[in-house]
């Protein structure tokens, strides 16, 4: 007798928002004197106010989550990060900011798109206890136990911050793209997973050091941008991202398999903060 040909699973239907996680958008822009000069005063403060009112929280089109920082260095003046579930409603606020009054001023100079994730190498409670059990760990003890315990608690809060991240009110904000490299010599995706995840887990262990000092965010960018990482960091003063940057590319994850992009370095303002240390209005 033949069995029925089971029916395919119905497909989901098609949309923009991501099944979990948020789309991130990082926006960097220069400051055109010369186009600013050639606006009217009038235009400049009337200018200004449209500006901070696009970045202010209460802004009509807010994104879920938004920080403001003025960018050191030549490669941009005002950096933008903002993430939300709607990844139009992060580019309608770069349109809003181009057709404002101060828009033939304000020129892109980077952007980064990318979506929140939690990476492959973050290990379940199940890998985390066989772990241990691999480094000695005997099953019926308490400590083991503890530890176990303790982890499973604590992976769902981490996972929601990978997912959905509040942004730290701390004052200094670095962004740089990076990718796994392909060279013959050291092709990452050449590698076992196993491999690939102990690096990783030394990688993770090197970032746990700079707890309290640092506030990290990894955002998956393959297929969105030509990177496929995006690292955002947030420091509680500028010689920690210095510290971990240069610590981490210590690591084999990094030194023999990683591959950076620019580097933007920011301090978080209010807008109207920005405004006034930028020189606009």
């Amino acid at each position: 007798m033949n069995r029925p040909a089971h029916a395919p699973a119905p497909l989901p239907e098609p949309t923009i928002h991501l099944s979990e996680g948020l789309h991130c958008l990082h926006q960097y822009y220069t400051i055109d004197a010369q186009a600013m000069r050639s606006l009217s005063a009038a235009d400049r403060i009337v200018g200004k106010d449209e500006l901070c009112d696009i970045l202010s929280p209460s802004y009509h089109g807010a994104p879920e989550r938004l920080q403001v920082c003025a960018v050191s260095g030549d490669r941009a003046d005002l950096g933008i990060m903002m993430l939300d579930k709607d990844p139009l409603r992060l580019d309608a606020l770069t349109q809003d900011i181009r057709a404002s009054r101060l828009g033939t001023a304000l020129k892109r100079a980077y952007s980064f798109v990318s979506i929140t994730e939690i990476s492959e190498y973050v290990p379940t409670v199940e890998q985390y206890a066989e772990k241990l059990r691999l480094h000695g760990a005997k099953a019926d003890d308490p400590a083991y136990l503890a530890k176990v315990k303790a982890y499973e608690q604590r992976l769902p809060m981490m996972n929601q911050q990978r997912l959905y991240p509040e942004m730290p009110a701390w004052p200094v904000l670095c962004f740089y793209p990076m990718n796994k490299i392909r060279d013959p010599h050291a092709n990452w995706y050449q590698l076992p997973f196993s491999e690939r995840s102990n690096l990783m887990a030394e990688h993770a262990t090197s970032g746990i050091k700079f707890a309290g000092r640092v506030s990290q965010l990894i955002t998956a960018a393959t297929g969105l941008d030509d990177w496929e990482w995006g690292v955002t960091l947030w420091g509680r003063s500028p010689e920690y991202i210095k510290e971990i940057v240069y610590t981490m590319r210590f690591d084999n994850a990094s030194a023999r398999y990683a591959e950076f992009g620019p580097f933007y370095m920011g301090y978080i303002m209010s807008p109207e903060e920005a405004c006034k240390h930028l020189r606009i209005g």
